[in-house]
């Protein structure tokens, strides 16, 4: 065969060697931004970690580690060769190396740092782009802290281990590791969402707060993290509690898992169901509080819901704009044709939005005044059903982009594609947040006030932004029938805020064809359908990289 015909052209060149944090103008800025207002000292300190971050992130060697991970699934050992039930799980090494990076980080340790929850958020967003699987444990474990603070005396034991930035592989008593890792186990096979259907049962122990479970968890997340905070019926009521894998004697709880779940996507990550019989545990908080217990670990995984799906969707954007940039057809680069301009431009205004509400969120949680714990209240869950829903959609749209190229795995496109639903399901699908939403607005007016006050930074600024508020208002003010509307009250709360925040923050460009196409109604039913009149394309040089070669 002669060797000309394997000379290869007008292929995009492999998207490696870029700096994943500063490559991200709506990132950076946000993060500077935020950084600027509340601790400006950091400025310097933050930038740094998360540009060795974002470099790391962007590494041949990072997404070499994440297809390994991927194409090379979790294995459940039951038992040994000897019989013994040993309840271990098996990960390749890149897991181990994903799961390291995350760790020495910082990306479990939010809850005691200046301005924390602002660089950990930033930092999972970078470093979620190079695998998303791994982000589980790391979400767990950094969620289980504000829970564990229900117990003083826990709270002093476990938060010096969860936070640590040390990780260490393999089932050990806690006492005796530089740093833990947590998972949770709500879910039942009877009950889903209604946690308050559990019936594993939780029986006392002569010992003040020890307990011996029994029972069945249908999704038990991260099975071989070093401890778990679960829900059980205790004597009082639904209860929370830790378990343990390994007790402080070093012989293993009883922590019996049944199997792994074949899933879509997320591969990498195992998510178990697992047996407890007479399985030790600790008390969490008080009896018959359980769901008021958990619900801050609830809250915070939701947010790192919303972080990874923007994380998703910027890196899809990313590959469909790299592919552009570098492919030609009809005698011109893709992407300076009309056409897919619109089509770049309307998925960098959803990614931007995305990203823009989850750096005002994480700031929030620093903030911790009570003005902003009522504003996230409703911006969470808010943000959490919108964001997570745009996910998919726009991942399949920057799949297309690439064309055949992007439906072949070795593009990395069709992992990202079976990723996208996850987090919209994770931590309470659609119709959980969006019930949620009602019950905040309806048990909780400081809620709204401060979600109004915050959408109202904005007002006068765009008249499309402004006849939204006045139509969120009237479908807020008409409580009939709400229920059914949940959804549509919620899409529409999840774009005001966007709107709003674009608005005081992004370029002229990105504002005005987010009010136009979201709050205008001057949009089509697909990505693409942006109106040919905006200045489309500063939206799309706003979202492109540097480096990359």
């Amino acid at each position: 065969m002669a060797a000309t015909t394997h000379t290869v052209t007008n292929q995009a060149p492999p998207l490696v060697g870029h700096d994943v944090y500063g490559g991200d103008r709506a990132l950076t800025e946000g993060v500077e931004r935020h950084l600027a207002s509340a601790a400006p000292e950091l400025l310097g300190e933050v930038r740094q970690e998360l540009t060795v971050l974002g470099r790391a992130a962007g590494s041949a060697q990072a997404q070499e580690w994440g297809r390994l991970a991927n194409e090379n699934p979790p294995v459940l050992r039951t038992h040994d060769r000897y019989g013994n039930r040993i309840d271990e799980v098996e990960f390749h090494p890149a897991w181990h190396q994903l799961l390291g990076k995350a760790v020495s980080a910082g990306l479990t340790d939010a809850w005691g740092r200046p301005s924390g929850h602002l660089r950990r958020a930033a930092g999972f967003f970078v470093w979620s782009q190079a695998e998303a699987g791994h982000g589980c444990p790391v979400s767990m474990t950094h969620a289980a802290v504000p829970a564990l603070r229900a117990d003083p005396e826990l709270a002093a034991e476990w938060e010096p281990r969860l936070t640590s930035h040390v990780y260490e592989e393999g089932l050990a008593p806690a006492a005796e590791k530089a740093g833990v890792l947590f998972g949770m186990g709500m879910t039942e096979k009877q009950g889903g969402s209604d946690v308050r259907a559990n019936t594993t049962a939780a029986a006392p122990l002569d010992a003040s707060g020890e307990y011996l479970l029994t029972g069945h968890k249908w999704f038990c997340s991260a099975p071989m993290s070093d401890g778990f905070l679960v829900l059980a019926q205790a004597p009082g009521g639904l209860t929370c509690f830790l378990v343990p894998r390994v007790l402080p004697d070093g012989t293993r709880n009883v922590f019996a898992i049944q199997r792994l779940k074949d899933k879509l996507g997320n591969k990498s990550n195992a998510s178990s169901e697992v047996e407890f019989d007479g399985t030790w545990a600790r008390r969490v908080g008080e009896e018959g509080r359980g769901v008021r217990t958990i619900i801050e670990m609830v809250a915070a995984t939701r947010l790192d819901c919303v972080i990874g799906s923007a994380s998703l969707m910027r890196q899809a954007l990313t590959q469909a704009a790299h592919h552009a940039e570098h492919r030609s057809a009809f005698g011109a680069p893709l992407i300076d044709q009309p056409l897919m301009r619109n089509v770049l431009a309307d998925l960098a205004l959803e990614s931007e939005a995305a990203t823009t509400l989850t750096l005002r969120l994480a700031a929030a949680y620093d903030a911790g005044t009570d003005q902003e714990k009522a504003f996230l209240r409703l911006a969470v869950p808010a943000a959490k059903y919108w964001v997570t829903k745009r996910c998919t959609p726009m991942v399949a749209e920057a799949l297309e982009c690439l064309g055949g190229n992007g439906y072949v795995e070795e593009s990395g496109m069709p992992r990202l594609l079976r990723e996208s639903p996850l987090n919209s399901i994770w931590e309470g699908s659609g119709n959980v947040q969006a019930l949620d939403v009602l019950r905040a607005l309806q048990r909780e007016p400081q809620a709204l006030n401060a979600f109004l006050q915050e959408v109202g930074q904005a007002r006068g600024a765009d008249h499309r932004l402004d006849s939204a508020i006045k139509d969120l208002l009237a479908e807020l003010a008409d409580l009939e029938g709400i229920e059914a509307r949940a959804r549509r009250v919620v899409e529409r709360m999840a774009l005001v805020l966007q709107g709003s925040l674009l608005v005081r923050w992004a370029p002229p460009a990105v504002a005005d064809a987010f009010c136009a196409s979201r709050l205008g109604g001057d949009w089509g039913a697909a990505f693409g359908t942006l109106p040919h009149s905006l200045d489309l394309g500063a939206v799309v040089e706003r979202a492109r990289i540097t480096g990359g070669e």
